[in-house]
């Protein structure tokens, strides 16, 4: 399925004292994504970013699977990231600008591999001090994969659905050819892209939290 998944985590709007504790944390990390924290990430990312990272993976993969059957409940541990591999000479910045647009992702990205449901996924993700932002593919190869994030001002829920929307419209355009397009949704409640006046549907992933809203779809 050409599809894409994608998940946004604005870290000012999480608990990070409550996120360190057990009894929290694992509620989304199953007992081998802890091991796989001591093993890998832990000395280049601070234990609550690597939760948070986690469960935006999952919830990307989530977003991909929903495509596949709608009924799929959401259990954080039972989505298990497999792989997790840190770029070398990792360092966590601070989000800068605006927004950024692009396609496929750079050597900065954490890449990774989660499982679900007999599925098996790849993951990009992106990791700053203020958000983080993961996309989910079939397989991996993002170089055809638009996504975006963009800082806003207002965090009203209407606001907030209002600017994902517009955010992503202005990508898509850059990418139709003058086409007519539309943003709606399947009868799942699920994104679709619409171009020629429905004659063309395209999967697109939306997302929103905190200050942050993101996209992610693919190039046809």
């Amino acid at each position: 399925m050409i599809s894409t998944g994608n998940d946004i985590v604005c870290m000012s709007a999480t608990d990070i004292p409550r996120t360190k504790q057990s009894k929290f944390y694992s509620r989304i990390l199953s007992p081998s994504e802890q091991a796989l924290c001591n093993q890998a990430a832990n000395t280049f990312i601070p234990f609550e970013y690597y939760v948070w990272l986690l469960w935006s993976i999952k919830e990307s993969a989530f977003k991909y699977l929903q495509r596949i059957n709608p009924l799929l409940v959401f259990s954080p541990t039972k989505f298990v990231v497999i792989r997790l591999d840190i770029p070398a000479g990792f360092l966590m910045e601070t989000f800068s600008g605006t927004s950024i647009t692009q396609t496929g992702f750079d050597s900065a990205a954490v890449e990774g591999v989660i499982i679900c449901a007999g599925h098996e996924l790849s993951s990009r993700s992106m990791v700053y001090q203020d958000v983080m932002v993961s996309v989910v593919n079939n397989n991996e190869d993002f170089d055809n994969i638009c996504w975006g994030i963009k800082l806003i001002d207002d965090i009203n829920p209407e606001t907030q659905s209002v600017e994902v929307r517009s955010f992503a419209m202005g990508a898509i355009r850059q990418h139709c050819d003058g086409k007519p397009i539309a943003i709606s949704k399947n009868p799942d409640g699920i994104p679709l892209l619409s171009f020629d006046e429905g004659k063309t549907v395209l999967p697109i992933s939306l997302s929103h939290h905190g200050a942050f809203v993101g996209f992610s779809f693919h190039l046809c």
